[in-house]
């Protein structure tokens, strides 16, 4: 895509991110410790669907958090 086309994808990414921001946030609010899980629930799922490839771009505490340290994945 390039113009016009590939800023319309742009602009609807942004909505999307912000939409999934502002759901996390109201989910927060109510139980931190709860969307904490459900992130890093997601995280794993993206990265077996990625082939693992995903941890390598994650901060270390987030692949801890996430179980996708080299720890964790050392157990499976």
């Amino acid at each position: 895509m390039t113009g016009p086309d590939q800023a319309v994808g742009v602009e609807a990414a942004e909505d999307d991110a912000a939409e999934l921001i502002a759901q996390l946030k109201d989910l927060a609010g109510a139980d931190p410790a709860e969307v904490r899980q459900v992130v890093a629930e997601v995280l794993a799922a993206l990265d077996r669907a990625a082939g693992g490839a995903l941890r390598e771009h994650l901060p270390e505490a987030i692949r801890h958090d996430a179980g996708l340290d080299a720890t964790a994945s050392a157990r499976h």
